[in-house]
Order: structure tokens, then sequence, then C-alpha cells
């Protein structure tokens, strides 16, 4: 082992050779031999800049002729290929390989060294190959290690390094020139290799980890699951060879996480996805800020979580997937040579979230990254195709929600490109054919050239021919083409086009379950066709309209559906007391007398006003009412009256309170009518849960469920036991009413401007939590389920889970979608879901701290002290305005603090009182004291373990973004105040968890100016 006195020696040798002919030469290359072993021992750069400047000096001494000048060449390109490992400087690649091959000539064959000198001079070779990307240089590569192979035969020591370096050669070779026969010798020669790399042998992992990366790329290849299995057993093999600390451990994590990913794009399995996602996030950490890879890691944790979120629909996967794709893009810069697969990808995943939530901005920025992307795909780039199709779907999206004509125009354009890119016998050309005749037919739509539906029937039967029988998106394509048949028939009255469009939709609805999201359509489109045929229509004309008698009826039939998706699914009929489904319904409109006069005045509509006129006149039929009540004794259910009058039965219990709720509305001119009582099917958690989202939707004002009642609905009426209007008000609208107004702000302590204009959604989120804090449920997590609607969300209601997990859930969407960290501003006790959420929705009846409960000295300090240097809160500000705000992921929350350390806690009084007091000194704040029910733990004793914080959002800044006149007073007043604290510890990995939450602790800066320089943190709390 060489050593600093090894390399001090030689020097002292070398000391003693002057220049010379006197054996210097020797004592220069034992010095850089020295400096070379040190190198290889402790990777100090300058030791091997000197041997290497060494050893040219010896080349200078040791003229062509002299017995040991080629050693000169082996050693001089071993320390000038480390240094361009070690440095990347293409020089000194360059003259490794030129002294490389001098060594070569002088070890002709036979030569002992020669298989070495074959084997260094191809690594060279390799390395040129992935810096310059030249094929003969990898050809050259895989040539030479042939040669030392051969020289190496079995029994050989250094056998299974030519055996894998040769098989990483021609694994380079496949990924460059698609070679198939490349990579299954890679396979064979690994595996050759693997024999010879026992357990315990040192190159074992590096062996199983590329013998695992090839096996991937012959699954990709040739999509034989036996390969993929082995190369993830292999990867599981190589991971517990390199355990936390070992420098490739982040490696194989990486590749295990590709191949666990591939395994359920191939099969589904959704362990395999999770399971990836949980490596992928390891690898992560292994590659922070900074590390070469840690885009790559990125990237594909981004993927997959956008691959969780098209299985499961979790919108926080989705926007986790957003966050991470941004974050890649600014590692990728221009120029950077995987750029526009992060453009592609992260328009992808706003292309997604925009059909799931229906942000208009994500469809334009989706478009702008996809339009991007294009532009680094030129012609002949291989993923141009695919480019070009998601742009043109984008485009289309955006043409159906704008309706601009160049967006469908270009649309069809992008697609023909697409198509052209996508030859037959292509795997993605059905997606191609069928996309470009959904735009045929919507261009169709808006201009009513017949080439165009021609052309998109032409194109949707040759889509159907390449869709499997089995595929379920066969059915996609069966109902699209059948649509085009059908507008066709309405053209052309062609008896085949409608006999075909009803069988393709009878075949598609034999693919589809009655829960897919198809199969309503299908079925409603099937009816319609059905009907045409028996009973065919006369084309009726008005005027200059084209618009047939049955294509009116068709709309109208169509746009009462999509009415009807917004409303309960079953609603009480005032007029009749029967209870009816959605078909009911329809029917019920269809044969009533507001039906027939609308056919008669859409006639008389020109097309624009037309549909305004339909989607008026449906909404008008479908109104209903809402009965709003404290469930008693004999409450009807639906199983009670389904298929019956509720007017012919009993006037006992509930079934009073029902029949004269359906009398009233229908005094009110309401046809339609809903309980909670009797029109869910409580024994389906589908129907239930559709039912709460709808719904968004005395004792009446403590309980859970009639909060949402009494906000959603812009007109109600109170009416007593006697169903007499409350105190004789004959008014329309009691929300109108003043007298009401206050009462129900005193009942209800919500202030009358949510009363009279509530919109669901985020805003005030604490006064929303405070105003469901008086108010109960029968079953306990109903009390979280009851909120969904008021915070505009749409989220799993799965009864069975703990109340604590239910309002964890919704605590965690709030601040994901928000950031208001208002709602962690509660007393009580603390959920097991998260240490900074309560575990009862009481917690939040304790009204947050403002600035007007500040003392006099508080507010003395906004008007008589100014800041100390106005350079200080400049960059206050600044950082407090971009700091990054809150997010919830893997129930660990991301918040931006103002931090105060502890530096002292000490325990007050009788230690054998109930409770236990402690005084708590912080940097920047006075002494506090604080009472606990139960005793600090002894880790929360330990010097830096506490720490008193402020959450922060940018918000609290106001709108503006300068630090103007308004914002400093607004600044310097928050920050000078006392504020509600959070105390927290520090637990492992730099994490930390709340404590004390069920007292409230109110801190006081102790020196306002100087705490200007408070600490801003991100932290991480469990």
């Amino acid at each position: 082992m060489a050593s600093t006195d090894d390399v001090s020696h030689k020097r002292a040798e070398l000391e003693r050779c002057p220049p010379g002919p006197n054996g210097r030469d020797v004592a220069l290359f034992n010095l850089a031999m020295a400096l070379y072993n040190r190198f290889t021992k402790g990777r100090k750069t300058d030791d091997l800049d000197e041997a290497i400047a060494l050893l040219r000096d010896v080349l200078e001494l040791r003229p062509s002729d002299h017995p040991d000048r080629v050693s000169l060449h082996h050693w001089l390109s071993l320390c000038l290929s480390d240094r361009y490992t070690n440095q990347g400087a293409v020089a000194d690649l360059e003259e490794a390989v030129t002294f490389g091959r001098a060594a070569l000539e002088f070890h002709p064959p036979g030569d002992r060294q020669r298989g070495a000198s074959l084997y260094h001079l191809a690594c060279d070779f390799r390395r040129k190959f992935q810096k310059q990307a030249l094929t003969h240089d990898l050809d050259q590569a895989i040539e030479l290690h042939r040669a030392a192979l051969e020289l190496r035969p079995s029994g050989h020591p250094d056998r299974a390094a030519s055996l894998h370096s040769l098989a990483l050669c021609l694994s380079d070779r496949y990924g460059n020139q698609g070679v198939v026969a490349d990579l299954e010798e890679a396979v064979r020669l690994e595996r050759a290799a693997l024999p010879l790399l026992p357990p315990g042998h040192r190159h074992r992992g590096a062996s199983l980890h590329h013998l695992a990366c090839d096996l991937r790329r012959k699954f990709q290849k040739q999509a034989l699951t036996r390969d993929l299995d082995e190369a993830i057993e292999l990867h599981h093999a190589v991971l517990e060879l390199r355990p936390s600390g070992h420098p490739n451990r982040d490696s194989s994590l990486h590749s295990l996480t590709l191949c666990l990913s591939d395994r359920y794009d191939d099969q589904g399995v959704v362990a395999d996805l999770e399971e990836a996602i949980m490596f992928g996030r390891a690898a992560l950490e292994l590659r922070p800020p900074g590390h070469r890879q840690r885009s790559a890691s990125l990237y594909h944790l981004a993927c997959d979580l956008r691959r969780k979120f098209q299985k499961q629909a979790l919108t926080h996967d989705l926007d986790e997937a957003i966050e991470l794709h941004r974050a890649v893009l600014e590692l990728r810069p221009s120029g950077h040579p995987n750029r526009d697969s992060s453009l592609h990808s992260l328009a992808l995943c706003l292309s997604d979230r925009y059909t799931n939530q229906g942000v208009v901005a994500d469809l334009e920025e989706a478009v702008t990254f996809g339009r991007a992307a294009l532009e680094l795909h030129p012609p002949g780039h291989r993923h141009r195709g695919a480019s070009l199709h998601h742009l043109a779907c984008d485009l289309r999206r955006r043409f159906q929600k704008q309706a601009l004509m160049q967006d469908l125009e270009e649309a069809i354009e992008l697609y023909r490109a697409a198509l052209e890119l996508r030859p037959s016998g292509h795997p993605n050309r059905d997606s191609s054919l069928h996309s470009l005749a959904l735009c045929l037919s919507d261009r169709y739509d808006n201009k009513g050239e017949a080439a165009d539906l021609e052309e998109a029937v032409i194109l949707g039967r040759a889509a159907l021919e390449l869709h499997p029988p089995i595929r379920l998106d066969r059915a996609s394509s069966l109902h699209d083409l059948a649509v085009c048949l059908a507008k066709r028939f309405r053209e052309q009255h062609t008896a085949s086009d409608l006999n075909e469009a009803i069988a393709y939709e009878q075949e598609a609805l034999q693919l589809l379950m009655p829960a897919d999201p198809g199969y309503d359509i299908s079925r409603r489109c099937l009816t319609d066709y059905l009907q045409m045929k028996i009973h065919p229509q006369v084309v009726i004309t008005s005027g200059a309209s084209d618009v047939t008698h049955f294509d009116i009826k068709s709309v109208i039939r169509g746009v009462a559906f999509e009415t009807l998706k917004t409303m309960p699914t079953r609603l009480l009929h005032t007029h009749t007391g029967i209870l009816c489904n959605r078909d009911a319904q329809i029917s019920h409109f269809m044969n009533s007398r507001q039906y027939n006069q609308l056919l008669s005045s859409c006639r008389a509509c020109t097309p624009d006003q037309r549909m305004e006129h339909i989607h008026t006149s449906v909404s008008g039929y479908f109104r209903f009412v809402t009965f709003s009540h404290r469930w008693g004794e004999g409450e009807p259910l639906l199983r009670d009256i389904d298929g019956r009058s509720i007017y012919e039965m009993s006037s006992k219990g509930g079934l009073g309170k029902l029949q004269a709720l359906c009398r009233r509305a229908c005094e009110q001119e309401y046809f339609w009518a809903w309980s909670d009582t009797c029109c869910i099917d409580k024994d389906s958690s589908a129907e239930l849960q559709e039912a709460i989202g709808s719904m968004f939707a005395c004792e009446w004002f403590t309980r859970g469920w009639t909060l949402q009642e009494l906000l959603a609905p812009a007109t109600v009426l109170f009416y007593t036991q006697d169903w007499s209007l409350y105190k004789n008000l004959t008014r329309a609208n009691h929300k109108t009413d003043v007298a009401v107004l206050e009462e129900l702000e005193k009942a209800t302590g919500i202030e009358s401007r949510f009363l009279t204009n509530f919109s669901p959604g985020m805003d005030d989120a604490r006064s929303r939590l405070q105003w469901a804090s008086k108010r109960c449920t029968t079953r306990p997590e109903d009390i979280a389920y009851s909120l969904f609607g008021i915070f505009n969300l749409h989220m799993p209601i799965l009864y069975g889970e703990s109340p604590e997990n239910a309002l964890g859930r919704l605590l965690a969407e709030i601040i994901s979608h928000s950031g208001d960290i208002s709602i962690l501003d509660w007393v009580g006790e603390a959920s097991p879901f998260h240490s900074c959420f309560p575990a009862h929705i009481t917690s939040y009846q304790t009204l947050p701290l403002s600035p007007s409960q500040c003392g006099p000295e508080e507010q003395s300090l906004t008007t008589s002290q100014q800041p100390s240097s106005s350079t200080v809160l400049r960059n206050l500000h600044r950082s407090l305005a971009n700091s990054p705000l809150p997010r919830f992921i893997n129930r660990r929350l991301i918040l931006t603090c103002i931090t105060h350390r502890v530096t002292a806690v000490q325990l007050q009084g009788d230690p054998l009182t109930l409770s236990y007091t402690y005084k708590i000194q912080a940097s920047g704040l006075r002494p506090l004291e604080i009472a606990l029910p139960d005793k600090l733990e002894d880790a929360a004793m330990e010097p830096s373990a506490l720490q008193l914080v402020r959450p922060w959002h940018s918000k609290l800044l106001g709108s503006s973004g300068k630090l103007d006149a308004i914002t400093e007073e607004k600044l310097l007043l928050t920050l000078k105040g006392p504020f509600n604290a959070l105390l927290l510890i520090r637990l492992a990995h730099n994490e930390y968890k709340r404590i004390a939450s069920s007292i409230l602790v109110t801190a006081h800066v102790v020196d306002p100016p100087n705490n200007l320089q408070s600490k801003i943190k991100t932290l991480t709390i469990v």
C-alpha cells in the first residue's frame, strides 16, 4: 500500500539523483508510481497530475530504443485515462489512446503483456465513443476486447474483466444501432462472467447490475416477461450487495425502479408501481441537488406518479408529478439532450390535470410545452410522431373549450403529419386514425362539409380494423364510428349506415360494464338509433335552418341527460308523489307540456339562439327543492316508497313531513323534490358518494350535514313543524330577510355575507372549519365528509376509516391545494394522521389570534419604532415572498417557518401536581410558561431539540409582490405582534413533530427591531 512515507522516500531518492545519466530516470519513474498508487487510494488530483508530469520527464530521458520505454507508454496511458475519468478533459483521453497504441506496438502477438494493452486500449476507445459517439471507436473497442479475450482463456485471472467489458461495449452498440445480435451476445458474455465472480467478489455487484440492465433492454425489444422478471430478481440481489452508504446504491435503486415500472406497464400489478415509487424516492434521496443523475430520478419518479394518478385518480399524485417535472425542466436547460422528453412529459401531465379539473391555464401551458417539445423533435426524430399526436390532442381539447376553428384546423394538420410517421404496422397507427377521424367529425359539425364526414368514416373503419376484439379501447372506436355513421344517415338516409351504427353500439356495450365511463353514452345512443329505425322521421326545415325535427329532439334529449348528470340520481315527482330515477325523469319531461312548447319554439330560433334556449328550458324544468331537516323517528327509506306514491301512504312519522314537502314544492311550481331519507340508496357506496358530491350536497343548527344545506342554495325557506312559514314571513327567500339573517348569524357563527353569497372552495378555510367545529354527525367520519362539498373537493368516501383519518385526508387536501396555513391554528389533541392536524373538528372552536388582539405595547410598535435597517427589511421581505408554498406529500408537511430555537426548558413548581409547568426560553422571544397535562419526554430537554415556529405563507404579505409602504407596515405589524406558535421537536433525518398541542402557546417577540433578523427555514414535519 502506497503511503505518504513511501512518496517521501521516493522523493528523497530522486534528490540523490541529480540530472545526468546516473539513474535519474528510474528515480523519476519510481516517484511517479508512488504518486499514482497514492492517487488510487486517496483520489487526490495533485498526485495524479504530478505522476503524469514525472512520467513525461522520464519519457524524455529514455530514447525510442530504450528497453523500458514501452512501460512508460503503458503507464502514461493509464494515468491520462484516469485523469480523463476524474476531470473530463478530452485531450487527456486522446493522448491516452495515442500512448495506448504505442504500447501495443511494443507488445506484438505472443508478448505476455499484449492482453493487458489490448484491454486498456479498448476501454479508452469505449470512453471515447461515450464522449464523441463515433461508431468506429466502439467497433474498434469491440475488436480489441475480442482479441484480449482470446489471450485470456478459461482459468485466466482477468477473463472475467474481459467478458464484462466486451459485454458493456456490445450493449452500447445495441443502444446505438439496435442490432439484437449485439444484445444477445452481451447477455451471453455477462452470464459467462458471473460464475467467475462468486459471492464475495468485489465486482460481482457490477456484473449482476449490468446483466440485469441488458435483460431489461431485451425485454423492451422482445417483450419476454421472463427477461424482465429475471432483471428484477438480479437488481434485488445487487441491492443487497450495495447497502446504505455504498457509492452505487442510487444506481441500483433507480434501475430497479425502471424495471418495476416496466412490469407495471406490462402486467398492471399496482404493487409493482407502488414499489417503483418507493425505490424511486429512495434513489432521489441519494441524489441531492447538484448530483449529475438527479434529473433522471426526478423524471422517472414523476412518470410513475402520473401512472399512479391514471390508475387511482388521486389528484395529489398528479400535482406532485407536475411539480417534479418542473424541477427536472430547470435541470435540463436549452441544449440539454433530454429537455425534449421533459417538455413532452410535463405537457402530458398538465393535459391530464386539465381533463381532471378543467383549469384552462393547464391546457394553455400544455399546448405551450407541447410546441416547445415539437421544435426539439425535427423531421426524422424518433419521437416526432408522439409530439405531433399529443399536441394535436391538446389543440382539439382547446377547440372543444373555446370553439376556435384555427385550433381544430391545426389539430387536423398535425394528426395527418403524425399519421404519415405511423405507417401500416406501427403500434400507434390506430390511435392516429381514430383521433383524426374525431377531428374531421368535429369539423363536419361546424362547417357541414360532407367530405369531412366521409373521410371520418373511412378513417374510423381503418382504426377499428387495428383494434383487437378483446381490447377495451375498441369500445370507444366502435362508438365514435357509430356516431359518424348516424350523422351520415341523417344526411343521406341510407338504411345501411343506421343498421351499421346500431350494430357497432351493440358491440360496444358488450365490451363495457355499466360502471364504465362510456357505457351510458353508448346505451343512450343505441336507444336513439333504435328509435330512428322504428320511427323514421321526415326532415322539417324552418326558414334557413337545416335542422330536422328528429335532430332537435335528439339535442334536447342530450341536454336533458347532461343536466341530470349534475343532479341526484333519484327525485320525487311532486305532482304524483312517485320516486323517479333518471330514465323516469326523462320520460316525464318528454311527455310534458314544457317539452312540446320547447320543440315548437326551437323551430323559430336561429342556430345560435337554439342551444341557449334549450339549456334554459331544460334547466328550468328540472329545478328541485332540497328538504333540510333533522331526522326523527319513522323516517321513510328508499325501500319504503320505491314504486309507490307517497300521497297514497300513511302520513304518520316522517312520511307526513315528506308529503308536506312535496305539496309545498308543488305550490312553488317545482316539479321535483329531494330528501336525504329516501332518495339515496344507502347500501350503495358509489351512489352515496355521488349524492354527497352533488349536494355540495333547534337541533338542526348543530348537525354536520345541515351546514351545506344551509349554505348551498341561494333561496331558503324555513318552516315550523306544522309547515307554516317561520314567523309567517311571506318573502320568497328568507335569506333576504335582515332579521332572519341576524338570527342565523347568532345561531351558526357564520357571517351574513357567506350565508347569502357562498361559493364552495378554499377561501377562508379556517372559518369554514370553525363553522363545523360545533356540529356533530351520527357517524363520526361524516363530519369530514360533510365538508367535502364546502371546500369543493372530490375525494373518496371510505366508511369504516377512523374519523381522525377522514379529517386528516380532508386537511391534507386543503393545504395541498391552497397552502392555507390558518388550518394549523388549533388547540387540542393531535391526530395520529399527522401531528399538525387535530384529532377532532372541535379543536377549531378557538378563534385564531388577530393583530387587533395585541396588547398596547405591541400596538405601539407599529407607530413608535422604525426598522433598524431598510436593507435588512428588504432582504427579509424577499426571503418571505420567495418562500415555497406549504405542501403535503406522503404524510409529510413541507412548511416554511420563522423559527426560534429553544435555548432552555425548565420544569417549574411541585412535580407531584397533576400538571407540569415549564418555563421556556427561545431566541428572539420573551420567556414563556406552558402548563401541560403530561411530562415532556427526555429528548425534549436536550439542547436544540425544540423549536418555536411561526408558520408562513407568502400571501400574508398581501397581493403585491413589492415592498411598498403598505406592505412594509403590514410586515412590521405581523412580525412585531404576538403569534400562536407551534412547538416542534426534532426527530431523526432532520424531520420535526408538533408537541404540546393541547394548550395555546402565544409567543411575544423580545426585541422587535432585531426580530427582522429571524431565521426562515423550510421544515419537514411528520
